[in-house]
């Protein structure tokens, strides 16, 4: 029995594990407001509360008062303010 050996020319795909997600950071100041990193979209925001999309999932932050102030399209920074009951 012959063994058979591939061509030098040949190539070989090796699996590359994924990308790590980005940091993402949390900041709840005094129950009043919350400074959230790494957001890439705001799914929706009422008085009641706000749903964002982060590069690790969804997060949504309730309250009363609920009002986002700042968001950064650059480095995906939202700044929220109102009476924070849950995150």
């Amino acid at each position: 029995m012959q063994a058979k050996f591939s061509s030098a020319t040949e190539s070989v795909s090796v699996p590359r594990p994924a990308p790590a997600p980005a940091p993402h950071n949390l900041i709840i100041e005094n129950r009043s407001s919350v400074t959230a990193t790494g957001v890439t979209r705001i799914l929706s925001c009422d008085e009641g509360g706000a749903s964002l999309e982060t590069q690790q999932g969804g997060l949504v932050i309730g309250g009363s008062g609920i009002q986002v102030s700042e968001l950064s399209v650059q480095t995906g920074e939202v700044k929220i303010y109102g009476k924070i009951e849950y995150v």
